[in-house]
């Protein structure tokens, strides 16, 4: 049967923090049987979300079957980094028999799909389907708009309005290119919220999907594995914002690295963060920390203004204790001075 030995690849797409790499973690640890390997795409030049997965490998998914790509959006470094990443992956021995590829919050799945038509891997490889996740809450509460309640008034006048907002843009791609939608942190968002958030997904897609309601990334494999969409053979069917552009850009997204000294308590960090993200329309901070007397290294991860915290792993000895957060949000909200100000205590601002 023709294509049958094709080796399969999901992926797995989704706003800023609306949960890729728990999913990840939990099919790493349910495979269902399947020998996985996966490819992590970082925006920014911090590797937290390859870390906690290479921290999370077992036998159906061995650290060297986890690549990083750090170089900017995987639909754009084609050539240089995508194309090698897969082909090293087939090379393996034994070969993976199904490949996750997490893309970075910010990256449109489309042209992705468009690299799998590539001649060096198209007869070898096929995009088993795309999962695009959408965090419950936040689609609720429309934060793809700076408006949000005027915007909510004209969506409901014009079934037809465009979105200008550039997170709109990137949560309507992501949805119209999806085959399931996973719709994260149900109980944060509560039953009313969840019901908007599916109002606002439905109106998106340009086509019935099945949205499933999943908590810490715990999903069945067999529902989102295995679905042989093929997604390369029916670009077509999934429309995007950049259809007719020859590339895209993600000029309308920043991010910036920022060292930070020791923290006496977690929770003074976290304030700092949670000051941030209201203050000034950060989207996601995410990185480590190392804090007073803890042999531990402090990992981070901040939504807006929500933020969690865990200890991940101990500081090895050839390393100094350094804490650094990446810090991401739209072009014209970064702002080294002010993000230093806040994150760092006692900072000096340079002039």
């Amino acid at each position: 049967m023709p294509g049958i030995e094709k080796l399969p690849v999901t992926v797995i797409t989704g706003f800023l923090g609306s949960g890729k790499t728990t999913l990840i973690t939990h099919l790493m640890r349910n495979p269902g049987g399947r020998r996985l390997a996966v490819v992590v795409n970082e925006f920014g030049d911090i590797g937290v979300d390859g870390e906690i997965l290479k921290g999370c490998a077992i036998p159906d998914c061995p650290a060297e079957n986890i690549m990083e790509l750090a170089n900017g959006c995987i639909c754009c470094t084609v050539a240089d980094d995508f194309i090698p990443t897969i082909e090293a992956l087939m090379a393996l021995d034994p070969r993976p028999d199904h490949i996750l590829i997490e893309t970075s919050g910010l990256a449109l799945p489309k042209p992705l799909l468009k690299a799998f038509d590539w001649p060096d891997i198209r007869s070898r490889i096929t995009v088993d389907g795309v999962i695009a996740l959408a965090d419950a809450e936040a689609v609720a509460d429309g934060r793809f708009a700076p408006d949000v309640a005027r915007v909510d008034a004209q969506r409901a006048a014009d079934d037809s309005l465009d979105h200008e907002t550039p997170l709109s843009e990137v949560f309507e791609d992501q949805i119209s290119c999806a085959d399931i939608v996973l719709l994260t942190k149900p109980d944060l968002a509560g039953p009313d919220g969840v019901a908007r958030a599916r109002a606002a997904i439905a109106a998106a897609a340009p086509r019935d999907l099945p949205v499933i309601e999943v908590a810490e990334g715990t999903v069945d494999p067999r529902v989102i594995l295995g679905i042989g969409a093929a997604a390369e053979d029916d670009i077509d069917a999934r429309p995007s914002h950049h259809d007719g552009a020859d590339d895209h850009e993600h000029d309308d997204f920043d991010s910036i690295v920022i060292p930070i000294p020791e923290f006496a308590d977690p929770a003074d960090l976290v304030a700092r963060i949670t000051t941030l993200a209201a203050r000034h329309n950060i989207l996601r901070v995410k990185g480590y920390a190392a804090i007073t007397g803890k042999p531990m290294r402090l990992l981070v991860q901040g939504v807006g203004v929500r933020v969690r915290h865990q200890y991940d792993r101990p500081w090895r000895a050839d390393e100094a204790r350094q804490g650094r957060l990446v810090v991401i949000a739209e072009h014209d909200d970064i702002d080294a001075n002010t993000i230093r100000e806040i994150l760092v205590p006692d900072a000096t601002v340079a002039g």
